[in-house]
């Protein structure tokens, strides 16, 4: 069986960011039942609805990949626009980083790895194109779509144990140990 589970993005949680510039949807994380304190990966969804500071998270990779919307990051290095089309976004999650929404909310899938532990991955894919699980491996739908027994709305997420073809968007989310 190549869809291991379903995470439908209505069944995840809204939560308001402190600061009020926004919420997030914990999609996954491991170990099972990890806190934001004691992942070793996690996924989620942000509304980045207005100007503000990104969390600091010391000892942590990122992949912020735009998914909605067009937000700026400004850093030390520069500025930096993306959007929907814009290619995945790693930085170190120590990096002080500023993000601002352009012309309304801007919408983004974020990956967190503990540095050592993990790796991460995030390829954007179209229709055709397939997806190869290396460790821990989700697709999560830019379109409706239906991929291998599992059919999937805006924004669910499936976990991949095994190849699979994207019939619209994708994200593919690849999670492998550090080794």
């Amino acid at each position: 069986m190549s869809i291991v589970r379903t995470i439908r993005h209505r069944d995840c949680a809204e939560v308001p960011w402190k600061n009020g510039g926004g919420t997030t949807r914990g999609i996954a994380a491991f170990p099972p039942g990890a806190t934001i304190d004691d992942f070793l990966w996690r996924i989620s969804m942000a509304r980045v609805a207005a100007d503000g500071p990104f969390s600091r998270f010391d000892g942590i990779d990122r992949v912020l990949t735009v998914i909605e919307g067009v937000l700026e990051l400004r850093s030390a290095d520069g500025v930096t626009i993306l959007d929907s089309a814009s290619p995945p976004f790693g930085f170190n999650g120590e990096a002080a980083i500023a993000g601002r929404p352009r012309g309304g909310a801007a919408i983004d899938l974020n990956v967190m790895v503990r540095r050592g532990s993990y790796q991460a991955k995030v390829v954007r894919m179209g229709a055709g194109d397939i997806a190869v699980p290396r460790g821990t491996s989700f697709l999560c739908a830019l379109a409706p779509q239906r991929i291998a027994d599992a059919t999937l709305a805006l924004w669910d997420c499936a976990e991949i144990a095994a190849d699979v073809t994207a019939t619209a968007e994708a994200l593919h989310i690849d999670m492998t140990i550090d080794r």
